[in-house]
């Protein structure tokens, strides 16, 4: 006696009722694709092998003759034993709900290792196929590049990846947020990309690739500036300090100062004041209309620690002589 065995119910894998409408199959089908699809579980064996389950399950339950073969013939598993005096081994059937010819032939299920094997072979699906080559004749998915060489059933219809924009974040140092130009950024899942990012970006700014998302959607890469060494952004005005000696102070005359388009000369006024601050029309960061903002030098009057002794001399007579009295209010 021979008892078959692993009958595979279609209407549990997908969690329909058995008088489910076919709109509702559909429905449930798209959903669980969706959700168990290879490509949004990579390196998911179990979610591999649901969206088999689910792939079968709905190709028969979504044909209406298939679907009433394996209504007819699958209340027999629950039967003891079933055995060929039990089972209906004298009812015909036509092998394939997509058969051509009209012959109907006669199943016997003790031919069949278990039930799964018979009531595949009644409504021809399941399993794989060998080809006349000796290679599997299981589809590839069509969602995954070929070099991937992963396969498994595609069932009809197969489900599209739902379109999704993402977003990434990308930190940059001042002076490429400044110029902007080409930039080849690696993301997550492993893609690289060279972008063409636009010049003056700041801090919260979005740029959007179009098609670069999941499934056709878009990727927006969201901005952060590093904070800079010499420069902060204030608005669109740069701030900056440029240290001075005591003798540039009180002479005053030109020095250099930094700027994002590179280093450019500045007039010390005579007797500057130490935090006093200097203004370059038109050397700040640019906005949205191309028009640039000024960049703020704030004079810092350093000392000397170490000198020479030629310095030391002439900074002792200098005190000598000098007529400055910056304390002269303090004593009254």
């Amino acid at each position: 006696m021979q008892n078959l065995q692993n009958f595979r119910d279609y209407y549990e894998i997908l969690g329909v009722p058995k008088n489910a409408s076919g709109e509702e199959i559909k429905k449930v089908y798209r959903r669980l694709a969706r959700q168990y699809h290879p490509d949004l579980n990579p390196g998911n064996k179990a979610a591999e092998e649901k969206f088999k389950d689910i792939g079968e399950a709905y190709e028969v339950l979504s044909d209406t003759a298939k679907r009433s073969q394996y209504d007819q013939f699958s209340r027999y598993w629950k039967q003891k034993g079933f055995t060929a005096n039990k089972a209906p081994k004298s009812k015909p059937w036509s092998g394939s709900a997509n058969a051509s010819s009209t012959t109907q032939d006669v199943v016997n299920p003790e031919q069949f290792p278990d039930f799964e094997s018979f009531i595949n072979q009644v409504i021809g699906v399941g399993g794989r196929k060998e080809s006349r080559n000796g290679t599997s004749s299981t589809k590839t998915d069509p969602f995954r590049s070929p070099k991937t060489r992963v396969e498994y059933t595609v069932p009809k219809n197969p489900p599209r990846t739902p379109r999704r924009d993402i977003e990434a974040r990308l930190t940059l140092p001042l002076e490429k947020a400044y110029e902007g130009g080409k930039e080849r950024i690696r993301l997550e899942d492993g893609r690289s990309l060279e972008v063409n990012m636009p010049p003056a970006m700041v801090t919260g700014q979005s740029i959007r690739l179009r098609n670069q998302g999941i499934g056709g959607g878009d990727l927006y890469l969201k901005i952060t500036v590093l904070p800079h060494a010499l420069f902060k952004l204030e608005g669109f005005n740069i701030f900056c300090q440029v240290p001075v000696t005591p003798c540039e102070a009180v002479l005053g005359g030109q020095v250099e100062a930094p700027t994002l388009d590179g280093p450019v000369k500045i007039t010390i006024p005579p007797g500057v004041k130490s935090g006093q601050r200097l203004r370059l029309a038109n050397k700040g960061y640019p906005g949205e209309n191309g028009k640039r903002g000024d960049q703020l030098v704030e004079i810092q009057i350093v000392t000397p620690k170490n000198i020479t002794d030629e310095e030391r001399e002439l900074y002792e007579k200098l005190r000598e002589i000098e007529t400055f009295k910056p304390r002269a209010d303090l004593l009254g």
